[in-house]
């Protein structure tokens, strides 16, 4: 078993688009997938476990996975999520530089 952690960056937390594709990303591998939204244990390869956590922006997730790929499983969730999910990063005008 392998683990590590995650901070959620989209702006809407993990509703139904990026837990889509964070269960898209999951079911490709063999390993079992879970993430830890403090005590609560997420089902990774399930929309619904997801979108039900109620993951909120700024939440630090634990990834757990086990089985015969689960390095590559943890390094491709953790990557996927700290990316946005697809979603990309939202800018305020405090964020730019001019």
């Amino acid at each position: 078993m392998v683990s590590g952690e995650v901070t959620v960056v989209n702006e809407s937390g993990l509703h139904l688009r990026p837990a889509g594709v964070l269960t898209q990303t999951c079911i490709k591998y063999k390993s079992n997938i879970y993430l830890y939204n403090g005590e609560r244990k997420i089902v990774a390869k399930s929309v619904l476990n997801v979108m039900a956590a109620g993951v909120k922006k700024g939440a630090h997730l634990r990834v757990e996975c086990e089985g015969p790929d689960e390095q590559e499983a943890l390094q491709a969730v953790i990557e996927a999520i700290s990316s946005g999910l697809g979603e990309g990063v939202v800018y305020t005008s405090e964020d730019r530089v001019f």
